[in-house]
């Protein structure tokens, strides 16, 4: 077993836990296997942990057709309710992985959560579809829900969805249906990988530094520009404008000080955001929650929050 170093006394047990039985399923030493096998491995997972739709939750799948392929999409309703909003749901998986099975679970106990419809987008992924084709269908299932539900819009997204419903916000902010909300969700946005928590926690559990770059060049075009805020959002030179925001981050995670810097450049653009890091947590803590107090904790306000933000009210 590889060695815990400074986390090894300083996480719970039970996340410690959740933390093996993740890396039992997909080891580090998966990276050097063809994306597929990654993506067989990663579903498998994925299904191990899914927890059922709550009582209530229906789900529906269709496409949107984009200009030229269909982007795969589910919608969650929660029967009975009359939803005040509507979530558009981007998946986390590196830009890699991930889809609508994988976050099945997370989004349908959204929508039960909220009585708001959830909309789980099915985006390309690289390395078969290099930037910016993430960001097309991410902008693309804005489009059509801006254009086809008849409810004010909050985005939401985990990991490199976060990423996406960011770059989403500041494409769309002065969309006459732009979101009325964003809920970023241990989101990586393009930060300085050369501080922060990107070298306090290098080494943390489940994703290190290093793996952030893998991601970001996997996805990466030749020639990309770091500057390209669809790219990396906080590398937008324009921060007003946007939605009021959350943002919650795990402490030992090398992508929180992206959190932390996207409040502050909203904040400092007159918006209102706010940020939250959940001490002693790791990246991909939403799939602790039901073993780990912390993480289910830490959901329950991610829930509030989106509520919140639907409703029209700043949570904070």
């Amino acid at each position: 077993m590889t060695s815990r170093g400074k986390y090894g006394s300083w996480l719970d047990p039970a996340l410690w836990a959740y933390i093996d039985s993740v890396n039992a399923w997909y080891p580090p030493e998966i990276a050097g296997l063809p994306v597929d096998k990654q993506r067989a491995v990663y579903a498998r997972m994925s299904r191990a942990f899914h927890q059922g739709r709550p009582p209530g939750v229906k789900a529906s799948d269709s496409v949107i057709a984009a200009s030229r392929h269909d982007i795969p999409v589910r919608r969650y309703r929660l029967a009975g309710a009359a939803p005040r909003a509507a979530v558009l749901y981007f998946h986390g998986g590196g830009f890699i992985l991930g889809g609508l099975e994988s976050h099945d679970d997370i989004c349908a106990e959204i929508c039960a959560g909220t009585g708001f419809d959830v909309l789980s987008v099915d985006y390309r992924l690289a390395p078969e579809h290099l930037h910016p084709a993430a960001f097309d269908d991410a902008l693309a299932a804005f489009e059509w829900s801006a254009a086809s539900i008849d409810l004010p819009l909050v985005l939401c997204g985990e990991s490199a969805g976060g990423n996406l419903a960011a770059a989403v916000a500041q494409a769309t902010r002065h969309h006459p249906r732009a979101a009325i909300g964003q809920v970023l969700i241990y989101p990586g946005l393009g930060g300085n990988e050369a501080m922060g928590s990107y070298v306090e926690h290098a080494d943390a559990p489940l994703l290190s530094t290093g793996d952030v770059a893998f991601y970001r060049d996997v996805r990466s075009i030749r020639r990309q520009s770091p500057d390209d805020p669809t790219f990396s959002p906080l590398r937008d030179t324009d921060f007003s404008g946007l939605p009021p925001t959350v943002i919650v981050t795990a402490e030992c995670d090398p992508l929180s000080s992206d959190g932390e810097i996207y409040r502050d450049r909203i904040l400092e653009a007159g918006g209102k955001a706010w940020w939250h890091e959940e001490p002693r947590l790791v990246h991909s803590f939403l799939r602790a929650r039901t073993t780990v107090l912390a993480a289910a904790e830490a959901f329950a306000r991610i829930i509030a929050a989106v509520a919140a933000l639907g409703r029209g009210e700043w949570p904070y």
